[in-house]
């Protein structure tokens, strides 16, 4: 069972959600005028990125290790989730090779314990074959004692493996990266834990791995009492503020309702621009998360031809050779429109020629406070800490690498009903 509805009692928008044996009611001050009242889970999602916060409802806690964690987008869904439903998320351990998005992630998450370093070490397991003939040689084995105290005590696994390995713009060991073995010891790790239930994410292409690496983590999960599904989602089909394709797997050890069942009943019309950023399009820039980069001449130049000239999309004339001439990346040099949701964004938001980037109504490229919106981190989400922050390409890498937080929202409720 698994539903969300929204209504509206003056200024306040209150949310249920049934998921499985969990249900909640959570609410949210609306904080703009502009949406039409009619589509409230545009208003809910257009006030919580505005800072507003939801509160534990103090109904029980669900447990959560977050393997890969990054900063936390891919946490901060699932906590959003657990809300949802009357949960408090206790998250006992984040992981990561990143030390400062691991600080990132402990600042807003909280975990009793972080793990730096190299995660596929974190677990002893041999698998003979591969996708359908995976078998797993012996029981995995915990190797960190942190992580093995916490057998038998984990609600939730979530893991985002690395995904260069499988995406479409790395063109040299595409489908056949060591990377992409991460994606196995995973669900070891899941399967060594005795999670109830485990979430893994990656790009699209991972189904596509030389190692068939999905095919593989399903086998050995399946062997070991897990039941699975498993979709590609859409991150603008869930209502969010931008067009994102992401894989997930929902393994739990009682029947839970099919992901794909799950993002039907979600699904609702994406957020646009104006909704998620419209509010910042005239904020000063007080810190780094408002912070701008100084922009080459010839960028400058091509920004101010599409506003000259009233275009979204740069003219083949005035692109860089490198984009003339049938190239295959039209959005590139782009301007962002406030009436659609946003494409994809990476880690190059901040540099035109890595995207359709540049602000709708200003002569610019998006602030990074604009992109963690476009990701679904709210205002509230610390990504600075003390002093001066982080790098600006640290900072850019956190955001851009993130999975938005209605994916994760989504695919959380799924886990839950098999929890």
């Amino acid at each position: 069972m698994l539903n969300e509805t929204f209504r509206l009692e003056n200024d306040t928008v209150i949310r249920n959600v049934n998921a499985g044996r969990y249900s909640g009611e959570t609410r949210l001050h609306r904080r703009t005028e502009r949406l039409d009242s009619e589509n409230l889970s545009h208003v809910w999602w257009s006030s919580f990125l505005r800072g507003e916060r939801i509160l534990p409802f103090g109904g029980g806690r669900i447990t959560v290790v977050d393997l890969f964690s990054g900063s936390g987008g891919l946490s901060l869904g699932v906590s959003e989730a657990l809300l949802s439903v009357g949960m408090t998320p206790d998250f006992l351990l984040g992981a990561d090779m990143d030390a400062a998005a691991l600080t990132v992630y402990e600042r807003n998450f909280k975990p009793k314990n972080v793990l730096h370093g190299n995660i596929g070490a974190l677990v002893d397991c041999y698998v003979y074959g591969r996708g359908e003939d995976g078998e797993l040689a012996y029981p995995p084995e915990l190797l960190n004692p942190q992580l093995a105290e916490l057998v038998d005590k984990v609600d939730i696994l979530v893991a985002g493996p690395p995904c260069q390995g499988h995406s479409n713009l790395n063109n040299h060991t595409r489908r056949d990266d060591p990377r992409n073995r991460l994606y196995v010891s995973t669900a070891a790790i899941g399967i060594a834990l005795n999670a109830k239930a485990i979430l893994i994410e990656n790009v699209p292409e991972v189904v596509r791995d030389a190692k068939d690496v999905v095919a593989t983590a399903k086998k050995i999960l399946t062997a070991s009492g897990y039941k699975i599904s498993d979709t590609v989602l859409n991150a603008a089909n869930l209502g969010a503020g931008q067009s994102r394709r992401r894989h997930f797997l929902i393994a739990t050890l009682n029947d839970h309702l099919h992901i794909d069942e799950v993002f039907e009943r979600l699904k609702k019309p994406p957020l646009d621009l104006k909704a998620t950023i419209g509010d910042l399009e005239f904020e000063e820039e007080d810190d780094g998360m408002l912070a701008l980069p100084t922009l080459s001449e010839e960028n400058q130049t091509r920004i101010d031809y599409l506003f000259d000239n009233d275009l979204y999309d740069l003219p083949n004339q005035v692109r860089p050779d490198c984009h003339k001439n049938g190239h295959t990346y039209r959005s590139v040099y782009g301007r962002l429109s406030w009436d659609k949701p946003s494409p994809t964004i990476t880690t190059g938001f901040a540099t035109p020629g890595r995207g359709r980037y540049i602000h709708p109504t200003q002569r610019r490229v998006l602030m990074p406070r604009e992109a963690a919106r476009i990701q679904g981190f709210p205002d509230w989400f610390d990504f600075l800490g003390e002093g001066y922050g982080p790098a600006r390409q640290l900072l850019h890498k956190w955001i851009g690498d993130a999975v938005p937080s209605p994916l994760g929202y989504s695919a959380a409720l799924a886990a839950l009903t098999g929890i």
